[in-house]
């Protein structure tokens, strides 16, 4: 089986992002973060993860500044309430570990309190997370998806930049 979007993991990365799964429109573009009013990549920017705004479909040059691409759900899209109801289980958390763990970034950040928390737990909130996975460091972020606005703040973004940036 096909992963929607292609994982953009290898050893000796900074940072890795890990969504709960493709939206539908990055499923159709073949792009992380790809719907026109998601926060992603504008961010990466304004917080100084990135030198320039990057488009969607330019998500492998990501590499080229030392981060990487996942998600929790690598076999379904959409909303977290349309995924199947295992995409986001056991068995894609713990390959998910498995794959960040064979990868160590320093760091894995979840896109989503809803993605953070179905790997760290339901008590799990925004920012650093006082456990690690093997000897990476994890924060969770606020969605940048355009559903979660009400929710959005970007200091804990900028909290994990700071922290790239002392590596």
């Amino acid at each position: 089986m096909k992963h929607i979007l292609p994982d953009r993991l290898k050893p000796g990365l900074k940072l890795v992002f890990c969504g709960t799964a493709a939206g539908r429109v990055s499923a159709e573009r073949q792009a992380y973060y790809a719907h026109a009013q998601n926060k992603f990549w504008k961010t990466l920017f304004d917080v100084g993860l990135t030198p320039r705004l990057i488009a969607p479909a330019d998500y492998e040059i990501l590499w080229e500044h030392g981060i990487g691409l996942t998600d929790i759900a690598k076999f379904s899209f959409g909303m977290d309430h349309q995924l199947p109801k295992d995409a986001l289980g056991a068995e894609a958390v713990a390959a998910l570990k498995a794959r960040v763990t064979k990868a160590r970034p320093a760091i894995l950040a979840f896109t989503s309190l809803n993605g953070g928390r179905k790997v760290m737990g339901a008590r799990a909130v925004a920012g650093e997370q006082p456990e690690r996975l093997g000897e990476t460091r994890i924060f969770i972020l606020p969605s940048p998806s355009p559903l979660a606005a009400n929710h959005w703040d970007i200091q804990p973004w900028r909290a994990l930049a700071k922290a790239v940036k002392a590596l």
